[in-house]
């Protein structure tokens, strides 16, 4: 597609890079929005978001390069190669690593835990929603081979040049799979917390969704790695199941914390 969304010179602006950057403030202006109707302090929550997005990037590139670890033990110099810093890295790892931190945070600032990520939640989906148009536009992330009629082929050098997306190939448009699912995650849950709710049941809910939805994408994903244990299910599959069954702790912890309330 259009992996450099503006070329001055030798100078280009990526597109993935504006559409994260995008999505991150589209993210943060929500998350300000709910904390304030929660009574929480707004000021406290720009922080967290900017906490949560370096960590969720470091955590990002720490599990693509777990996922891949072989390469990098045999090729050491590229874990801090263009191709390295450009790539996005694995969603998960970052969700991850952004919600130790911002444990770690909110028990340092005393911001109420559930609520707080109840506020956080919503912004999260939207700002992935934003994020993997920038992973259609850059052709990182991309889909299997597919013959559907909505196959999308890339055929920009540059694509191939910065993150070996296959040229001249249809595949499956994995990328708009993920952000037409997030963005439907982020209005279920937008309309969800106006809704009485106990304290977690937002953030539960968001992690069931998402978790649900990674894992019917990844079937039409291409996957580098060899799929683990032998098996049809790749590792974000594992993963999303674990995501999923913590979410669903959650949500039962929200509700049974709620009826005792009652």
């Amino acid at each position: 597609m259009h992996p450099k969304l503006i070329t001055i010179g030798d100078f280009f602006i990526p597109s993935y890079g504006f559409f994260v950057a995008l999505g991150f403030l589209a993210g943060l202006w929500m998350a300000s929005r709910l904390a304030r109707r929660q009574g929480l302090n707004s000021d406290l929550i720009v922080n967290l978001s900017i906490y949560c997005a370096v960590t969720g990037v470091l955590g990002g590139k720490v599990l693509m390069v777990l996922f891949d670890l072989d390469f990098y033990l045999r090729n050491p110099g590229e874990l801090f190669s263009l191709t390295t810093l450009r790539a996005g890295g694995v969603f998960y790892g970052g969700l991850v690593l952004a919600l130790i931190a911002a444990i770690i945070y909110m028990r340092h600032v005393k911001l109420p835990g559930w609520r707080t990520a109840d506020a956080l939640a919503p912004g999260v989906a939207l700002g992935h929603a934003i994020g993997r148009i920038g992973c259609f536009m850059a052709g990182c992330c991309w889909g299997s081979e597919c013959n559907l009629p909505w196959a999308v082929t890339f055929t920009n050098p540059d694509a191939h040049e910065m993150f070996g997306t296959p040229l001249n190939m249809p595949l499956h448009p994995a990328q708009l799979y993920q952000s037409a699912t997030e963005a439907l995650i982020f209005a279920l849950l937008y309309w969800r917390f106006s809704k009485p709710h106990a304290p977690g049941f937002i953030l539960g809910l968001y992690l069931m969704l998402t978790s649900t939805g990674r894992f019917l994408i990844e079937f039409g994903r291409f996957h580098e790695q060899a799929l683990p244990f032998g098996g049809p299910l790749s590792n974000g599959q594992w993963i999303s199941m674990a995501i999923f069954v913590l979410g669903a702790y959650i949500v039962r912890r929200s509700r049974s914390t709620l009826r005792q309330a009652v």
